[in-house]
């Protein structure tokens, strides 16, 4: 009987199904596994953009996309010339699943409910018969002359699994203890530090205003070159929104080395500085000349109860009116609008959707292919590789870009065994 070639994926996540359902689509002849170290699968697809499943983002070009990247982007600038945000949108479109965007560029499914990824995907897998293990932790991987054994440990005991071609999806880990498992093979891996993050500012006033939101602030880290402009949204903890998780991402190494304890400094009103925002002091000082200060903002961006704490913070007494405001305490609030400045210490994971910078070293795999250098038939995808995206769909897109690459990767491999 001749040997049907066996691929296993390590993994039940969005990079690990992907690359399944896909090798096995297109090719009829390969034997495809999932083996889940948990009893859930997709988990992260469940619970990304509050359970609506943020897919993608409505980013076509591809030096643009490739940007959306503090770590990966050179491997990425390659992959998605092969399989990017318009495919990705048509692969879902073809199976009945539509995708729609928002104003800021995420990109859901027209449902709303991250629950329609997750049956389109475990559709694919029945329909190509994708064989599914879950509770399997794999222990070890040893190549062979031919192929791979994995240690494989499950509940009721252990088992050596045989495989042409293995795929490494296990996604981000926070401890480089977690990586042990692949120490045999002699890869590197970058150390992981947790990105997309909010800064904490424990007993800061501010955090009384939980809830509130600014559309457009500039936040910047002082002491560094980092800096984003975006939503921001005060929580009971801290900072966070867009803005936020963005310098997360792209500070997530140098703020590691920080120990998350650093200034912060946001300007709420970006468009003006210490010094243009001046006249327009001024002429409020004379078109609202009898209004007393605290009681309605006259910033459209700055919400009404910001505005209130912001003129207590600089001091300014409640039956003040702008006509008799001082120079010194004018000033005060300039710095509040445009510098406020606060110390961050410690941050908080956003939400559940934990990602991580670091992990495998992408100088371990060739880049059209996501496969292993030193060890033909072994392939990475996803966030297991030292590649993520900022907040807003990238991370996902790297997963099927990852996943897609790799199936199309072993149809050459395949065609020389003639399957």
């Amino acid at each position: 009987m001749k040997h049907r070639p066996h691929l296993i994926v390590i993994g039940g996540g969005a990079a690990g199904f992907f690359t399944a359902v896909n090798a096995a689509r297109l090719h009829p002849g390969l034997q495809v596994s999932i083996v889940e170290k948990t009893n859930k699968l997709l988990s992260k697809v469940k619970i990304s953009g509050g359970g609506r499943c943020n897919v993608t983002h409505a980013c076509f070009e591809i030096p643009e996309l490739v940007k959306k990247y503090p770590r990966g982007g050179n491997v990425l600038k390659k992959s998605f010339h092969h399989f990017y945000t318009q495919n990705t949108i048509d692969w879902f479109q073809e199976r009945g699943v539509k995708l729609h965007a928002e104003a800021d560029g995420r990109m859901f499914p027209t449902t709303n409910n991250s629950q329609t990824i997750i049956d389109c995907l475990l559709a694919e897998a029945n329909r190509y018969q994708v064989k599914i293990v879950t509770g399997a932790g794999v222990n070890a991987i040893h190549p062979k002359e031919k192929g791979f054994d994995l240690d494989v440990q499950y509940a009721h005991g252990n088992e050596v699994l045989q495989a042409d071609y293995v795929v490494i999806a296990t996604g981000g880990q926070p401890k480089l203890s977690m990586f042990d498992w692949l120490s045999p093979l002699g890869l590197n891996i970058i150390p992981p530090q947790p990105s997309l993050f909010t800064f904490n500012l424990p007993k800061h006033p501010i955090t009384g205003l939980m809830g509130v939101s600014v559309a457009q602030a500039a936040v910047k880290i002082i002491g560094t070159k980092l800096t984003e402009t975006g939503p921001v949204l005060i929580t009971h903890w801290g900072l966070s929104g867009p803005a936020v998780l963005k310098l997360s991402a792209w500070g997530a190494t140098e703020l590691a080395d920080l120990k998350y304890q650093f200034n912060a400094q946001v300007n709420w009103l970006p468009g003006f500085n210490d010094q243009t925002i001046v006249p327009t002091m001024q002429s409020l000082r004379f078109g609202k000349a009898t209004q007393q200060i605290i009681t309605k903002s006259p910033f459209a961006a700055i919400p009404n109860r910001l505005w209130q704490f912001l003129v207590k913070a600089a001091g300014i007494p409640e039956q003040m009116r702008w006509a008799d405001l001082p120079a010194k305490s004018e000033n005060k609030l300039i710095q509040h609008l445009v510098n406020f400045t606060v110390a961050v210490n410690g941050k908080t994971t956003f939400k559940e959707e934990f990602v991580t910078a670091g992990g495998i070293d992408t100088k371990e795999i060739v880049p059209q292919t996501l496969e292993f250098k030193k060890y033909p038939g072994l392939f990475a995808a996803g966030e297991v590789l030292n590649i993520d995206g900022i907040t807003g769909g990238f991370n996902f897109q790297n997963a099927w870009t990852n996943g897609f690459l790799i199936a199309e990767a072993l149809k050459g491999k395949l065609s020389v065994q003639g399957v």
